[in-house]
């Protein structure tokens, strides 16, 4: 039986965690956007730039849990980033880049809640992923979907992105969709 559901995270670059995602087998969409400000309005590349909006650039993920159970997919999101880094993801830096999960429902807040903890006993600093329960999603501007399928040959793309999906790949071969290496 299918059961679609959505996941909002956010691990620094939202290019970097929509790359992985979009390579994980179970996972039908990834969106790069926006969560987390009071203000719609502000839920646009530039006013989330300048680092006041109170909005982070994250991911929607549209999974099939029969496929992919939430568990697996957020060891997958604490895999592809450093959840010990307060507002920072290497070079990018400010509000934007938290590391937070935006759980839809109890289910999900109480999986984090364990995992956390669980993972907490393998890295040397606290991990500083917030957990706050979902709101809005504002979708990135269409330039921002697909970005590192669209632009591999890019600087970002190759320095940051790529090494990222190839620690992912070598973790979590069995996770892949078909043809991914």
């Amino acid at each position: 039986m299918t059961t679609i559901n959505k996941a909002t995270l956010g691990g620094g670059c939202f290019w970097c965690i929509e790359a992985v995602f979009k390579r994980i087998k179970g996972v039908n969409e990834v969106y790069s956007g926006y969560a987390g400000g009071a203000n719609k309005n502000t839920a646009n590349y530039k006013d989330v730039c300048k680092g006041n909006s109170g909005h982070a650039e994250v991911v929607q993920i549209t999974y099939d849990e029969s496929k992919l159970k939430y568990y697996d997919l957020l060891t997958v999101f604490f895999n592809s980033h450093d959840p010990t880094t307060l507002n920072r993801q290497g070079n990018d830096q400010g509000h934007q880049y938290r590391s937070i999960i935006f759980y839809h429902n109890e289910q999900q807040r109480l999986i984090a809640v364990e995992l956390i903890k669980e993972l907490s006993k393998s890295y040397k600093n606290p991990i500083v992923t917030e957990l706050v329960q979902f709101q809005d999603f504002y979708k990135a501007e269409n330039y921002h979907q697909d970005y590192y399928d669209n632009n591999k040959n890019e600087g970002y793309c190759k320095v940051v992105i790529k090494p990222k999906l190839e620690k992912i790949v070598k973790l979590f071969k069995d996770k892949l969709k078909e043809g991914i290496k």
